[in-house]
């Protein structure tokens, strides 16, 4: 079956659809949805190649599905990299746009690379904030 056809029976019959007020954007939950947003170009299950970046316990996990595998064939469909959490963001950054350099769905390379960087940002621990010293007329008063 073709990928239009398969997103033209998904597009209004769907259990990931989430839609946000009634002129709003329509979202996605759908697995293999980078962007979340509901259309054909970032659909997971609609296209045959598909690019799912997850964050997992012991790093950040990136799935791609093999285009050339059986419809009903789950687990070899599908290769799974994980991406450890010390080994840094340009590592990360750099295995993910590889995926787009050899050709699997290059049109997915910045949304990929913007999921991957969000996913190391909310990772890394937040540095305390240090009080602010006063300057000027303020300090001489207090001292």
């Amino acid at each position: 079956m073709s990928t239009d056809l398969q997103w033209l029976l998904l597009r209004n019959y769907n259990s990931f659809i989430v839609k946000k007020g009634p002129e709003g954007r329509a979202f996605s939950a759908e697995p293999g949805n980078l962007r979340s947003l509901h259309s054909h170009k970032f659909s997971g299950l609609a296209n045959a190649k598909t690019i799912d970046i997850r964050d997992s316990g012991s790093g950040i996990q990136v799935t791609t599905r093999k285009s050339k595998a059986s419809p009903h064939a789950v687990r070899p469909a599908r290769t799974t990299m994980t991406i450890r959490n010390r080994s840094g963001p340009r590592r990360a950054l750099g295995i993910v746009s590889g995926l787009a350099k050899r050709g699997y769905r290059p049109d997915l390379r910045t949304a990929a690379l913007a999921r991957t960087s969000a996913l190391i940002a909310a990772q890394n621990e937040k540095k305390p904030a240090f009080p602010k010293k006063k300057r000027g007329k303020k300090a001489a008063a207090r001292s």
